[in-house]
């Protein structure tokens, strides 16, 4: 959905700047344009171990230096392309710079962010208002363009306006309102802490599972990392429960050394937790969020984490493996989430256990209420 959503924006940006003169290929190009950056990232990953695909996630491939590049190499090279539709190398170069431009902002609206300094190690820019691949975004705006194929005659250029105009409009939309439902979610949050008098070093939110209606947020009090659950529907002095997950800093300090673990930390953007057992270390990234499995044992809920690494520096060849996170009974998750969303707690709320840590029993969490 992630390539999906680009190639839609890219798509949406090409027939704004060269639909009218171009028609299906303004759409074509922007596509391709609006995926390229995603295309190199691809590219690079093949010959990268797994912390080194973690480290060049939206880094190189969307730095403005290699755009820079780029623009010097790109219009030149394909100017006989450019030149049979009538464009200028001037016109094609502030063309592509715009739909680099729009993808990383794009990128910057969802985890883990875009690395706009690289080659220099500095912090990702992010504001995390959609989940990765929120197909509710590109969804309106993908279909109104998928439209415009079949309008190719200079009496339905209005008509394809329109259509661009709606489809574009309602993804605007659908922002605006991830933006206020962030606002509302952020306000709720900070509101509970204070109510608390609890000072954290630090707060994030973001949605749940591509759902603008249940909000995930984080707060980093010490060596602990506290997770709650906002629905829209809630009051700001509506009480939260939060799940507290130990990062254990003693653990991650056995591996501080490694360059892989040093990854995995800039990647999660410091949200890291880890946990030590027989083969080496087990990392994960508390940002991407969880599965939830509710049954395995009375009265429980089991947390597996999405963005989790069993990190092994014994091993030959990448000592980095991903885990992942297998959900079960998507049917009983769906609904719990639904009435979850809606401001229910009772089919949500369970004790809950960090699972998935290769060799461990499940580790039991404190809640605060």
């Amino acid at each position: 959905m992630d390539w999906i959503t680009h190639a839609a924006v890219g798509a949406a940006l090409g027939e704004l700047v060269f639909g009218k003169r171009l028609g299906n290929r303004a759409l074509g190009w922007g596509l391709l344009l609006g995926i390229f950056p995603d295309l190199l990232d691809a590219l690079l990953a093949l010959f990268l171990t797994t912390s080194g695909r973690l480290a060049q996630v939206s880094a190189a491939s969307h730095s403005p230096l290699v755009m820079l590049a780029l623009l010097l190499v790109l219009p030149r090279s394909s100017a006989k392309l450019w030149r049979q539709a009538k464009v200028t190398r001037a016109q094609a170069g502030g063309f592509l710079a715009l739909a680099w431009g729009v993808h990383l902002l794009v990128d910057a609206l969802s985890l883990p962010g875009v690395q706009v300094l690289w080659p220099y190690p500095g912090p990702r820019v992010g504001i995390w208002l959609l989940d990765r691949g929120d197909g509710l975004f590109a969804l309106p705006m993908g279909v109104m363009l998928l439209s415009l194929v079949w309008l190719r005659s200079k009496k339905e250029q209005a008509k394809r306006r329109r259509r661009w105009g709606w489809g574009v409009g309602l993804s605007g939309g659908y922002l605006v309102l991830a933006g206020v439902a962030k606002w509302a979610a952020a306000a709720g949050f900070s509101e509970d802490l204070a109510r608390r008098g609890i000072t954290c070093e630090r707060r994030m939110e973001s949605p749940f599972s591509c759902n603008l209606l249940l909000w995930r947020g984080m707060a980093e009090c010490g060596d602990d990392v506290w997770v709650g659950y906002r629905s829209v529907f809630e009051w700001r002095s509506t009480a939260l429960r939060w799940t507290v997950f130990p990062r254990q800093r003693q653990t991650f300090a056995t591996v501080a050394d490694d360059p892989n673990a040093k990854r995995v930390a800039a990647f999660a953007g410091g949200w890291w937790i880890a946990r030590p057992n027989k083969s080496g270390v087990w990392l994960a990234d508390l940002r991407g969020g969880e599965c939830l499995q509710w049954g395995e044992r009375k009265g429980m809920v089991d947390i597996r984490l999405r963005h989790a690494w069993q990190l092994d520096s014994q091993s030959q060849g990448d000592p980095l493996h991903p885990i992942l996170a297998d959900p079960k009974n998507r049917s009983e998750f769906l609904h719990r989430l639904l009435q979850r969303s809606l401001g229910e707690n009772d089919g949500w709320q369970a004790t809950p256990r960090l699972a998935g840590v290769p060799g461990a029993f499940p580790e039991l969490l404190r809640v605060v209420e």
